[in-house]
C-alpha cells in the first residue's frame, strides 16, 4: 500500500549538506526528527478532531436515509483514521531506527536511501531500487 506524503502545515526547507558532512550526521538526524515529530503531531491532532466531531455529530436521525448517510460518513472517517494510525506506527518505527543508528539506510541492501527520498517519504525503509523491485515482484505475484 503506498504511503501518503506528509501533509504538514509546517514548511520544511530541504536539508543543505555541509561540505565534508557525513551521511546521517547529527544535523541530518535532527532535521528528520523534526519532520517526523511535526507529521506525527498533525496526525494526532486529526485523531482528536475526529473523536470530537463524531461525538458532536452523533444523532439518532428518524429518517433512515439520513442515518445511513451519517453512518457512511463515520465509516469513511474511521477508515481514514485507521490508515493514519498505521502511519503513526511507521513514524514511531522511524524514531526507533533513528535511535539505533539504522535510519536512512535500506533495510534490504544497506545502501543510503538518500536525503531527497527521505524528505519525500520520511518513513522510507528501502532505497528506490529495492522499492521498485518489490513493487514489480508484487505486481507479478498478483497477476496484474
Amino acid at each position: 500500500m503506498p504511503q501518503a506524503a506528509p501533509l504538514t502545515e509546517h514548511e520544511f526547507k530541504p536539508y543543505k549538506v555541509k561540505k565534508g558532512e557525513e551521511y546521517m550526521s547529527e544535523g541530518q538526524l535532527a532535521h528528520f526528527t523534526d519532520i517526523l515529530n511535526a507529521w506525527k503531531q498533525e496526525l494526532m491532532d486529526e485523531v482528536d478532531r475526529t473523536v470530537g466531531h463524531m461525538k458532536d455529530e452523533a444523532a439518532n436521525f428518524p429518517d433512515p436515509a439520513d442515518r445511513a448517510t451519517q453512518e457512511e460518513e463515520f465509516s469513511l472517517e474511521l477508515r481514514t483514521r485507521d490508515r493514519e494510525r498505521k502511519l503513526i506506527k511507521k513514524i514511531d518505527e522511524s524514531f526507533e531506527m533513528i535511535s539505533n543508528g539504522e535510519y536512512g539506510y535500506c533495510e534490504t541492501c544497506g545502501v543510503e536511501i538518500g536525503l531527497k527520498r527521505l524528505e519525500a517519504r520520511p518513513t522510507a525503509t528501502q532505497c528506490i531500487d529495492c522499492k521498485s523491485l518489490d513493487e514489480i515482484k508484487e505486481k507479478q505475484t498478483r497477476g496484474k
